[in-house]
């Protein structure tokens, strides 16, 4: 039986990945992975001019951004558009959902908080640079024609 988690912001580690030139975030894990059944939760803050992840979709995993402050371009198979605090954006499990977001300002942080639906496995789909992820029951690998890749190669 899960119990009910209640925490304060500020009282969770914010770690930080910059692992490639375009893509650098701050994350907080509010509701890690195996702690709920069926969500999880973070806050992420991306610096000016970057991305969090490259654009990708899920194939079970939705996801839901909510933007708490700062502006940014939302790219999704529709085309570029810009996003701002107060906006609710709904990301389906399929290629219709593919998705990537930067910060568009030059000096303000990006901050929104993602929530997704959580699977035992997921597969993630990168259109613009040909990967497929694995995500769950132990498996965390990215794969391009066959070959394990790094996770950010060909971004």
């Amino acid at each position: 039986m899960k119990n009910i988690l209640h925490v304060k912001i500020e009282d969770v580690p914010r770690r930080h990945r910059n692992e490639h030139v375009d893509y650098e975030y701050f994350r907080r894990v509010l509701v890690p992975i195996g702690t709920a059944e069926q969500c999880n939760i973070s806050i992420l803050e991306i610096p000016p001019g970057k991305s969090a992840y490259p654009y990708h979709y899920h194939v079970k995993n939705e996801e839901i951004f909510y933007i708490i402050s700062g502006q940014g371009v939302l790219k999704t198979p529709s085309g570029e558009k810009p996003v701002a605090a107060g906006e609710v954006i709904y990301f389906p499990a399929n290629e219709n959902g593919a998705h990537k977001l930067t910060n568009s300002s030059d000096t303000e942080m990006l901050v929104y908080m993602d929530f997704d639906t959580s699977h035992d496995l997921d597969v993630c789909f990168y259109p613009d640079s040909g990967k497929i992820g694995v995500w769950g029951k132990g498996i965390d690998q990215l794969y391009e024609a066959d070959e394990t890749v790094e996770y950010y190669e060909g971004e």
